[in-house]
């Protein structure tokens, strides 16, 4: 069965060209106006991936992904008018997966739609082989539920958040450039700057630092990028 797309968009013909477009590619779409209707179709059908204008009347989509991203693990990618760096900062931080600035090109947000579909349905799989890194000081690294377990508790992770930390575990005292992240996040090297990666890491930190501002586990290498601390030299 083809994966289920929801697209939530107030302009209406921007709406049904996009979803007839993405049916043409072979996806299964529905649509809506604003957040009401996109819970009514939640309810009854999941999607694996919405589509959703930051720029709703009512509850706009930035709010969207912030109670979304609370609880569940749908890809996100945040459709905007704006030229604003600061909402599409904003987006990544509360867990999108993806942004495009309107006027898009079509065929690049249906090769963004595709990737993304790819990733979610390897989500979940178990990795082949024994993973260089599941246990490092009070937590559990659970690659198939996507997770980061400890005594105290149980932090889920984001598909942006799964990736980097699959990443960084699987190369543990390497320093991984940014560009090296973006790469293995399957994502475009122009598309991929410096500060989408900072962001995702920065919300590794928060869920699994003691203080995200002196981490103990993902340090910086000022000017080169990030590394994973190797458990076995803690």
């Amino acid at each position: 069965m083809s994966q289920h797309i929801l697209i939530v968009e107030d302009d209406r013909i921007t709406r049904m060209r996009l979803a007839a477009y993405l049916r043409e590619q072979g996806n299964r779409v529905s649509e809506a106006e604003n957040a009401d209707d996109m819970e009514e179709i939640i309810a009854m059908d999941p999607p694996e991936l919405l589509l959703v204008d930051i720029n709703l009347d009512g509850k706009d989509g930035l709010t969207i992904t912030r109670e979304q991203r609370a609880v569940s693990r749908v890809g996100i990618i945040l459709l905007t008018a704006r030229d604003d760096q600061v909402d599409k900062i904003v987006g990544l931080e509360m867990g999108a997966d993806d942004y495009v600035t309107k006027p898009f090109d079509k065929r690049e947000l249906a090769a963004r739609v595709k990737n993304l579909l790819a990733r979610i349905a390897d989500i979940g799989q178990a990795p082949q082989g024994a993973p260089p890194v599941t246990d490092f000081g009070p937590w559990c690294f659970d690659r198939i539920r996507r997770r980061l377990v400890s005594a105290a508790r149980t932090e889920t992770l984001t598909k942006q958040e799964f990736e980097v930390m699959t990443a960084l575990a699987d190369h543990p005292g390497q320093t991984l450039s940014r560009g090296r992240l973006a790469e293995m996040m399957g994502r475009d090297a122009m598309r991929s700057n410096d500060r989408m990666i900072d962001v995702v890491v920065g919300r590794l930190r928060k869920k699994l630092e003691n203080d995200p501002a002196a981490p103990e586990w993902i340090l910086t290498e000022h000017g080169k990028g990030y590394h994973f601390v190797d458990p076995q030299t803690v």
